[in-house]
C-alpha cells in the first residue's frame, strides 16, 4: 500500500518532468542572461556566479549531513536558487557577499522550514533582500569597470533621461543578469516552449505595471518612460525567472492572475513613490507572503458546499 500512495507538500502539479528536469530547464532557460552578464562586466562576474552557486551547493549538503536526512542536492534547486542570487548581485559585491547570501537563502529561508517545497518566500529573493538590509552600500553600488554612476532607473526617478535602447540590449549599470532584457526574454521563451511557466503571472504583472504607471507615474502614455521601466531593475528577470516559482506562487488560476495583478501594483508603488528605485524583489516577497490568503480566496467551493450547483 506505501508504494500506491505519496504524501507530500503542495503544489500538486501533475506532470511527467520531475524536479530535477524542470531545475535544469531553468537552469538553461538563466544561461544567456548569465552569459551576458559574464560578457557585459567581466570575469568578476564569472567568479560571484561560481562562488554563490557553490556556497549554496555546500551548505544544503552541510544542512542534510548535520540532520541526517537525505542529500537533495541532486533535485537541482540549490543550483537554481544559486544562480539566480548571483544574477540579483552587483558586479563589484566581494565574493564573500556570495556565500553569506547563499547560506541564508538555504538554511534560513529553504531548509529550515523543510527543504524544497515548504519555503514560505523564494529562496534567492529573500536572501537578496536579507543582504540589501545587512550591507545596503555594497548591495547598491553599482560602479565597476564597465560602467560609473547611477542605475537607469536611478537616473530616471532623478528626472533624467536614459538611453532605452542600451537598456534592453544590456549595455548599462545594474545586477549582473538583470541588465539584458533581450537575454532574459530569451530564455524565458525557452521555458514558455518547454511549458514549465505560462504567461498569466508574467502577463499580468507587466499589464497591471503598466497600467500603474500611466494612470500614476506622473508621464502618461509616455512609450520610452514605460520601457525604460519594463527594462530596468530587474522586472523581466522577477516576472519569468521568480514570480513563477512553483512553490511560492497561488496554484489556482484565478489566484495566479490576482498574484501577477498584485506584484504590478506593489511594484508601482515603490517605484514611483518609494525612496529607491527598486521594487521587484520586495513585491514578490510580499506577494509570496500573501499567497496562502490569494489561494483561500480564489479556491473553488466544492459542490453541495456553497459552490454552483449545476
Amino acid at each position: 500500500m506505501s508504494d500506491l500512495m505519496k504524501v507530500s507538500s503542495n503544489p500538486h502539479i501533475r506532470s511527467k518532468a520531475g524536479t530535477s528536469g524542470i531545475m535544469l530547464c531553468v537552469v538553461l532557460a538563466l544561461l544567456p542572461a548569465a552569459a551576458f552578464g559574464v560578457y557585459n562586466f567581466g570575469v568578476n562576474a564569472l567568479l560571484l556566479i561560481l562562488v554563490t552557486v557553490a556556497s549554496c551547493a555546500f551548505f544544503e549538503c552541510l544542512f542534510c549531513m548535520i540532520c541526517r536526512k537525505k542529500i537533495t542536492l541532486t533535485d537541482g534547486s540549490a543550483l537554481v536558487t544559486g544562480l539566480l542570487l548571483a544574477l540579483n548581485l552587483p558586479v563589484g559585491a566581494p565574493w564573500w557577499i556570495g556565500l553569506i547570501g547563499g547560506a541564508f537563502a538555504i538554511i534560513v529561508v529553504k531548509m529550515l522550514f523543510g527543504g524544497l517545497g515548504q519555503n514560505f518566500m523564494n529562496p534567492a529573493l529573500g536572501a537578496r533582500c536579507f543582504l540589501m538590509i545587512s550591507f545596503t552600500s555594497i548591495m547598491t553600488n553599482f560602479e565597476c569597470d564597465a560602467y560609473s554612476g547611477a542605475t537607469p532607473l536611478a537616473t530616471l526617478k532623478a528626472g533624467g533621461l536614459v538611453n532605452v535602447r542600451d537598456m534592453v540590449i544590456g549595455h548599462t549599470a545594474g545586477t549582473i543578469g538583470e541588465t539584458s532584457m533581450v537575454a532574459i526574454v530569451l530564455g524565458a521563451c525557452l521555458l514558455i516552449l518547454l511549458g514549465i511557466i505560462d504567461l498569466r503571472i508574467p502577463g499580468s504583472y507587466i499589464v497591471s505595471f503598466v497600467v500603474f504607471l500611466i494612470l500614476f507615474g506622473g508621464h502618461g502614455l509616455d512609450f520610452n518612460f514605460i520601457a525604460a521601466h519594463l527594462a530596468g531593475g530587474g522586472l523581466m528577470l522577477g516576472a519569468f525567472f521568480m514570480a513563477t516559482d512553483y512553490v511560492t506562487r497561488p496554484i489556482t488560476i484565478k489566484g495566479q492572475y490576482l498574484f501577477g495583478i498584485l506584484l504590478g501594483l506593489l511594484t508601482g508603488i515603490f517605484r514611483i513613490y518609494g525612496g529607491s528605485a527598486e521594487g521587484v524583489s520586495y513585491a514578490i516577497i510580499l506577494g509570496n507572503l500573501l499567497t496562502p490568503l490569494i489561494e483561500k480566496i480564489t479556491l473553488p467551493k466544492g459542490f453541495g458546499k456553497g459552490g454552483e450547483r449545476l
